[in-house]
């Protein structure tokens, strides 16, 4: 479990993939000290097992489903060799959580539509895959982009928007955002179980 608070970034220097799985190796000096083999972490948002650790170098094995629903398999404007990732450790206990309980488990793959500035921020508009995590998002709600925790500031068809602070635009990868890239979306858990259970109850 992660709170959506970027502590970290690296850069991917190495990205093997296939259908059936792949593997990821990225530089990320500042916190691979802090971590060991068969620890979790969190890379844009999609949690993952460290497998090996080698010159301030993290690689991660990558299942199928993995590659599938995440951005590390996304056409044009996925990840891929060169791209600055951000990391996150697991929530520990007494750990402030300063973002919103994020669990690392992708719920979709959008795209980023606009990235307009308004003075010092920067507001930026992502088409959601479709209209099946519509109902998961609501106007001032939580939602993980990229794994960073953020408020949805406004709705709109198949879409939403959320406004990036200074803070956020200098130490996450979201400061580089462009039209046409792809970004991991994990939508708020409490909302998930919410839907899931009016759902069953034939309310929805």
């Amino acid at each position: 479990m992660f709170t959506g608070i970027i502590e970290h970034t690296g850069t991917i220097q190495a990205l093997d993939l296939s259908e059936d799985g792949g593997r990821v190796t990225i530089h990320a000096p500042t916190i691979s000290p802090s971590l060991a083999v068969s620890n979790s972490v969190a890379v844009n948002g999609c949690c993952l097992t460290v497998v090996d650790l080698h010159n301030s170098r993290v690689s991660a094995d990558l299942s199928g489903e993995t590659i599938r629903m995440t951005s590390f398999g996304a056409r044009g404007g996925g990840l891929k060799m060169g791209t600055r990732v951000n990391l996150e450790q697991p929530l520990t206990a007494g750990k402030e959580l300063g973002g919103h309980l994020v669990l690392g488990h992708v719920d979709g793959v959008g795209t980023v539509e606009e990235t307009t500035r308004v003075e010092s921020t920067t507001r930026v508009r992502v088409a959601l895959p479709g209209r099946e995590l519509e109902p998961l998002l609501i106007p001032q709600g939580s939602v993980a982009v990229d794994g960073v925790s953020l408020t949805v500031a406004a709705l709109g068809d198949r879409t939403f928007e959320v406004m990036l602070i200074p803070h956020t635009l200098a130490v996450t990868s979201l400061g580089r955002l462009a039209p046409g890239q792809a970004v991991n979306i994990e939508a708020d858990v409490i909302g998930k179980y919410l839907v899931r259970s009016l759902a069953l109850r034939g309310t929805t």
